[in-house]
């Protein structure tokens, strides 16, 4: 069961590896954004 346990690890980290590469960066919220006042040409 060693080789078995092996491969489980390898795939378990292998797959916490691919979830944080796709869904890291986007777990945080995105800031908003600042309004910025427009003068009207009138």
């Amino acid at each position: 069961m060693g080789l078995v346990d092996q491969i489980l690890d390898r795939l378990q980290d292998l797959a916490r590896r691919l979830i944080e590469a796709l869904f890291g960066p986007q777990s945080q919220p995105e800031p908003e954004p600042i309004p910025v006042p427009v003068r009207d040409r009138r």
